[in-house]
C-alpha cells in the first residue's frame, strides 16, 4: 500500500503554491496602486504647491517629464540588472527609497529641490515596474498569467487615477501639500516590510550553469519581432494615456464650461473603467489570445478622448462619464504590450529586460515628448487638437497589434 504522505505532498505542495501566487497579487496590487500614488501625487498637488513656490505651467510640466525619462531610463536598467541578481536585491530597497523621497518631497523649499527629489523617485520607481511585473510573471501558473498581470496592472488606475486625486486634495487642502506627501509615502514603507518578509525570490530564469547574459545577449532581443511592435504599441499607449489625461481634464472645463468638480467626476469615473477593464480584459486574453484582445481594446480606447468633444454628451456629463468608463482599456492594453507579450516573445531570462525597453520607449515618447507636442499644437490649433493626437496613440496600439505573434499559452500550445 503506498505511503500516504507520498499521494499527499504534490497537493499539498500545488495549494501552498497557489495560496503564495494568489498572496503575491493581493500584495504586490497593493505596492504598485501606491507607487502611482506616489507619482500622480505631484500633479493633484500641483495647485497647491505652485503659489507656494511660485511655480510656472512650464516648471509643473517639467517635474512630471523629469520623472518619466528617469523612470524609463531605470525601469530598464535595473530590470536587466535583476535579470542577472535576481528581483529581490532591486525591489525590495527600490519600495523603500521611492517612499522615503515622497516624505522628502514635503520638505523641498524650491523648484530646483522639488526638481530634483521628483527625479530621483523615478530613478527608483523605474526599477518597480520592471520587478514587479516580471516576478509576478514568472510566478503565475501559465493559465493565470493574464488574470495575475491584469490585476496587478489594474491598481494603477484604482489606486493613481480613482483614488488618488480625492486622498490627496482632501488631504493638502485640509493639512498643507507637504503633508500630503508624508501621507502619500507612507504605504510604501509598511509594504516594503511585508515584502521583505513575504517575497521569495522566483525560480532563476537561467539553467544551471548558464552564464550571465553579456551585452550581446541583451542586443538579441532586438531579433524579436513583437519586442519592436510592443516598443511602437507602448508608444502609442502612453501617448494616449498621458496627452489624454494632461489635457482632457482642460478641455473638458475651459472648452465645455463644466466644473472642476464635475471635471473630477468624469475624470474618475473613466479611471473606474481602466481598472475594471484591466482586471478582467488580460484574464479573457488568457483564453482568447493576446493579439484580438489587443486590437479590439486599443480600437475601442481610442474612443474616449474623443467622447469629451460630442456635443451630445457635453449636454449630458452623466452620459459623457459612463462613455468612459465603457470604453476605457487603457490598463489591458498596458497589461499586454508593456508586460505580457514582451515577456512571452522572448527567452525567460531577458523577462525584466524585455519590459523595461518597452516602457523605455513608451516613457521617452509618450510619457515626455508628445505632452510636449501636443501642447505646442494645442496652443495653435486648441485643445480639441490634442484630444485628436491622444485618439491616434490608441490607433497606433491596434496597428502595431495587428502585425503581432500570438503568444498567449492556450494559443500557440493549440497550434
Amino acid at each position: 500500500m503506498p505511503d500516504p504522505a507520498i499521494e499527499v505532498t504534490p497537493s499539498a505542495d500545488l495549494k501552498a503554491s497557489s495560496r503564495y501566487e494568489f498572496g503575491l497579487v493581493v500584495l504586490f496590487f497593493l505596492t504598485w496602486g501606491t507607487v502611482f500614488l506616489d507619482r500622480m501625487s505631484v500633479l493633484y498637488l500641483a495647485p497647491l504647491i505652485a503659489p507656494q513656490l511660485h511655480l510656472t505651467h512650464a516648471q509643473v510640466g517639467l517635474l512630471a517629464s523629469s520623472l518619466a525619462v528617469a523612470w524609463a531610463i531605470s525601469s530598464l536598467l535595473f530590470g536587466a540588472i535583476s535579470d542577472r541578481i535576481g528581483r529581490r536585491p532591486v525591489l525590495v530597497p527600490a519600495v523603500f527609497i521611492f517612499s522615503i523621497l515622497s516624505w522628502v518631497s514635503g520638505i523641498a523649499r524650491s523648484f530646483a529641490q522639488l526638481f530634483v527629489v521628483r527625479s530621483l523617485m523615478g530613478l527608483a520607481e523605474g526599477p518597480t515596474w520592471s520587478t514587479i511585473t516580471a516576478t509576478i510573471e514568472e510566478s503565475s501558473a501559465p493559465h493565470r498569467r493574464g488574470r495575475n498581470v491584469g490585476v496587478v496592472v489594474s491598481a494603477a488606475a484604482l489606486v493613481g487615477l480613482t483614488l488618488a486625486p480625492i486622498l490627496t486634495t482632501q488631504i493638502g487642502n485640509r493639512w498643507g501639500w507637504r503633508t500630503a506627501f508624508f501621507v502619500a509615502g507612507i504605504p510604501g514603507i509598511l509594504l516594503g516590510l511585508i515584502l521583505w518578509k513575504y517575497l521569495r525570490e522566483p525560480k532563476a530564469p537561467r539553467a544551471i550553469g548558464q552564464s550571465a547574459p553579456s551585452l550581446a545577449d541583451y542586443l538579441s532581443l532586438l531579433r524579436y519581432r513583437n519586442m519592436w511592435l510592443c516598443c511602437l504599441g507602448s508608444a502609442g499607449f502612453m501617448t494616449w494615456l498621458w496627452v489624454m489625461h494632461t489635457f482632457a481634464p482642460l478641455y473638458i472645463t475651459e472648452v465645455n464650461r463644466n466644473s472642476v468638480t464635475g471635471t473630477g467626476f468624469i475624470m474618475a469615473s473613466s479611471g473606474a473603467g481602466a481598472f475594471v477593464w484591466g482586471l478582467v480584459l488580460p484574464w479573457v486574453s488568457d483564453y482568447t489570445g493576446r493579439k484580438p484582445t489587443l486590437l479590439a481594446v486599443a480600437l475601442i480606447s481610442a474612443l474616449v478622448p474623443l467622447t469629451y468633444q460630442s456635443s451630445f454628451l457635453i449636454a449630458h456629463p452623466w452620459l459623457m462619464a459612463t462613455a468612459g468608463f465603457l470604453a476605457n482599456g487603457g490598463q489591458c492594453i498596458a497589461a499586454l504590450t508593456l508586460v505580457i507579450i514582451p515577456s512571452e516573445s522572448v527567452p525567460a531570462q531577458f523577462h525584466a529586460t524585455a519590459i523595461g525597453l518597452a516602457t523605455l520607449v513608451g516613457e521617452i515618447v509618450g510619457g515626455t515628448l508628445a505632452p510636449a507636442f501636443s501642447g505646442a499644437v494645442a496652443d495653435k490649433l486648441g485643445l480639441a487638437a490634442s484630444l485628436w493626437i491622444a485618439a491616434g496613440g490608441a490607433i497606433l496600439v491596434f496597428i502595431a497589434g495587428l502585425f503581432m505573434q500570438e503568444t498567449a499559452p492556450s494559443r500557440t500550445i493549440a497550434k
